[in-house]
């Protein structure tokens, strides 16, 4: 479906709106899951591996029984579960025999208060004999490797692939498969094309370097936290968990507990934060704890645990090789990239190696990818997952080979890029219109890029820095999931639109001006509810920059079925066709006919009374878009380098992104602001760090560095408006591109400053420091 925008026509899309949620979250209103209050409820706290590979020998839990205030205490020997031995983590969330990682839970205990079932924890006795442990993903990757497991051969990881694995040629089957690989290696990708090494003899120059990045944690306000109300028979459960997918909780709980599906109700409830690290962890342990002990029990991680035993962004160490012509042509594209899984596969591979060839054009491609074990916590998604660890590698590449060919940065990038109509995939896909040539056009005319050389003059008062600029390139694929949405006009003449996506940024108050403009109505008078997954349309999760992309076209599709309905019921109230009405100012009026109308309200009455005439106005919309639209953003860096300590400063920074249709400006330019500076984040600050042993030495905040307000520089975002054909009034998702071009332009921006090249994230004065007397 091609939609024809025309912004004129559209008085409330695009016009900047406060949140529905904000009066009740910026007033302390809002109750998040560990605010909820249940009689009988029973609190529980997880016992943690101290050890980062070991057997269990024994597991005693006398003593914590005894403590007064302790319900109960189980193991994975003795908790209820349909899979407990299963390779899943969220299906097997306790340690049977071997603990693979500083943080693996072992046991939980269930205490009247969180006090008590604490101390329960320091009175249970673990007996470990201690394994090998392997940290380093280089060292898990290479044949000889300790395993950082014992199971784990015939383990398939449950995310990689997807579009990256449909961009892969076949025709070296025999080569896959005969590769030697350490038994840690659970899942590989290999996308390729053309010839390799006829493409690095053309080239007139070479520039091949290595990348690190360690895990990153999402950070989120809210830790994980769930809590689970058994029915007085256990068969049922009533779940409020911290999600952003309400159905998966519900599939993941009803395969744990082997129940179906219609007895696990899910509960809509306001969310603290995720970036991708709430989709399915600890929600089967809570459901099988309140199912066997039959009392409501609430598990919320400490900000401890969610480091220890969260699910963080994967460590990646990328090699990349690029060849350009003298002109610029880029003409090879070689990597290797290892994603440090840690316990669990699930980081990705696949897509981590299809972000590195999704930006430029190269006729010569050979990109690997390997998803490695080690014992380390298991890895989810962080806010474009596998983006701002590969495009920090490729960013800070192709800005080197534009220094050794003397090229603009924005001229070598806009050469290069990728256009409409370039192939996706080998089976035909291509791309629509992409707005990053755009994005370049508007960094080039920016006084930043284009005043960049008389900007570079220390300040006085800091005469050891040095000023550099630093330019960046960085896009995400998007997504679709199929969707449902329901609208219906209430008593008083307001709408109210159910879903069942999960609002984290914003979306509610976007998809209400989606309503409200196809409906004809002031944004006032819609209201977004979820009710729950008894109820509720489905929905998939929220994130991947797909919620309004995918939601936005059901709820058009509802919003014009409600409004064909009221129009059709006003139409007999005031005696004229349906075709002569239009909804104005809460009134149905007949066009031309001044005075001649009908409130909304008195509508809503002639279809909700006894003995009334006329259907309720419900209507119902679906939706199955097909085709992503890809985003993609140019960002410019503005920093000063302390000389003296290795110390960056971000002084300015510009964000220009391709938004399809700002549907809520104000919303879109909060998202920018957000993602850039958890870019930040990623490039000078965050980063796990481990010891030999497999101990977490950033285990809490006082030690896991985070950006603070100072270090956030003003960020200026420039919105381009580049319509997508299929989504809702030209939108595209806008919630991962802001992260990704981060760390490259901080990177490049260090190195124009003070020509050195940092190669490994976090930024940190001593890694640029280092950097800088080694060059």
């Amino acid at each position: 479906m091609t939609q024809t925008i025309d912004p004129q026509a559209q008085t409330v899309v695009g016009q900047p709106t406060r949140r529905q949620d904000a009066p009740d979250k910026l007033t302390g209103r809002a109750r998040f899951v560990g605010d909820l209050p249940f009689p009988g409820l029973l609190h529980a706290r997880l016992v943690l591996s101290p050890y980062g590979h070991a057997r269990i020998r024994s597991i005693d839990t006398s003593a914590a029984k005894n403590i007064p205030g302790v319900v109960a205490v189980y193991t994975a020997g003795t908790l209820k579960l349909a899979h407990a031995n299963s390779s899943s983590r969220q299906q097997s969330p306790l340690a049977q025999e071997e603990v693979y990682w500083c943080g693996h839970p072992v046991a939980v205990v269930l205490g009247e208060s969180e006090e008590a079932a604490q101390d329960g924890v320091f009175a249970v006795e673990v007996d470990y004999d201690l394994l090998p442990v392997v940290i380093d993903p280089v060292a898990a990757f290479k044949l000889e490797s300790p395993l950082a497991r014992s199971r784990n051969k015939d383990e398939v990881s449950e995310i990689a692939g997807g579009g990256a694995h449909a961009a892969v040629s076949e025709e070296n089957d025999e080569e896959e498969a005969a590769e030697a690989l350490s038994q840690n290696v659970s899942d590989k990708a290999h996308i390729h094309t053309g010839d390799i090494e006829a493409g690095f003899s053309a080239a007139d120059v070479i520039v091949e370097r290595t990348y690190g990045t360690r895990p990153v944690h999402q950070s989120y306000l809210e830790t994980q936290s769930i809590t689970v109300v058994p029915s007085p028979s256990g068969h049922h459960l009533t779940v409020w968990p911290s999600t952003q997918t309400l159905f998966g909780v519900r599939a993941d709980i009803a395969q744990a507990v082997n129940l179906p599906p219609r007895q696990v109700r899910v509960e809509s409830a306001p969310i603290g934060g995720a970036f991708g690290g709430k989709f399915g962890l600890h929600e089967p342990l809570a459901a099988a704890l309140a199912m066997q002990i039959r009392r409501p029990v609430r598990l919320v991680y400490t900000r401890q645990e969610d480091l220890l035993a969260g699910n963080p962004a994967p460590q990646t160490v990328v090699t990349i090789k690029m060849g350009a012509k003298r002109d610029g042509t880029l003409v090879a594209l070689q990597a290797h990239g290892l994603f440090d899984t840690g316990a669990y596969p699930g980081a990705s591979a696949g897509l981590g190696c299809y972000i590195l060839i999704s930006t430029y054009r190269c006729p010569n491609m050979d990109v690997r990818g390997y998803e490695v074990l080690t014992n380390k916590v298991g890895v989810g998604a962080y806010r474009a997952p596998d983006a701002p660890q590969m495009t920090f590698a490729l960013e800070s590449t192709v800005d080197e080979l534009c220094h050794q060919l003397g090229m603009d940065g924005v001229t070598f990038r806009a050469m290069n890029a990728h256009r409409e109509g370039d192939p996706t995939d080998a089976h035909g896909g291509t791309l629509p219109h992409i707005g990053i040539l755009e994005c370049l056009e508007q960094v080039k005319q920016h006084p930043l890029w284009k005043e960049r050389a008389t900007q570079k003059e220390s300040p006085a008062e800091h005469p050891s820095w040095k000023i550099g600029v630093g330019l960046s390139v960085g896009g995400w694929p998007g997504g679709t999931e199929p969707a449902a949405a329901a609208c219906r006009l209430e008593a008083d003449g307001t709408v109210t639109v159910v879903i069942g996506t999960v609002d984290l940024t914003g979306s509610d108050t976007s998809l209400a001006l989606i309503a409200a403009q196809t409906m004809g109505l002031s944004s006032d008078v819609v209201n977004v509810a979820h009710d729950n997954t008894d109820t509720m349309p489905y929905s998939g999760g929220t994130g991947g920059s797909k919620t309004t992309y995918s939601m936005g076209p059901a709820v058009i599709a509802a919003a014009q079925d409600a409004r064909n309905q009221l129009l059709a019921v006003a139409g007999e109230l005031l005696e004229a066709a349906a075709e002569d009405l239009e909804i104005e100012n809460g009134k149905v009026i007949v066009k031309g006919v001044p005075g001649k109308s009908i409130e909304l309200a008195q509508v809503a009455a002639s279809t909700m009374r006894f003995a009334g005439q006329y259907e309720p106005v419900y209507g119902r919309g679906r939706a199955a878009v097909s085709k992503n639209s890809p985003m993609f953003s140019a960002h410019l860096a503005r920093v000063a380098v302390d000389t003296e300590t290795g110390e960056v400063h971000v002084l300015d920074y510009i964000a220009v992104q391709d938004v399809g249709r700002a549907i809520n400006p104000a919303e879109v330019e909060g998202q920018i602001q957000g993602g850039v500076t958890q870019g930040i984040g990623w490039a000078l600050f965050e980063g796990f760090e481990y010891d030999e042993n497999g101990q977490l030495l950033t285990s809490t905040l006082m030690d896991y560095a985070l950006p603070h307000s100072e270090d956030v520089p003003n960020i200026a975002s420039i919105m381009l408006e580049i319509p997508s054909a299929l989504g809702p009034f030209g939108a595209k998702g806008v919630g991962e591109p802001p992260v990704v071009p981060v760390a490259g332009a901080i990177a490049n921006a260090i190195y124009d400053a003070v020509g050195a090249r940092v190669t490994q994230l976090p930024m940190t004065p001593e890694r640029v420091f280092n950097a800088m007397h080694t060059s």
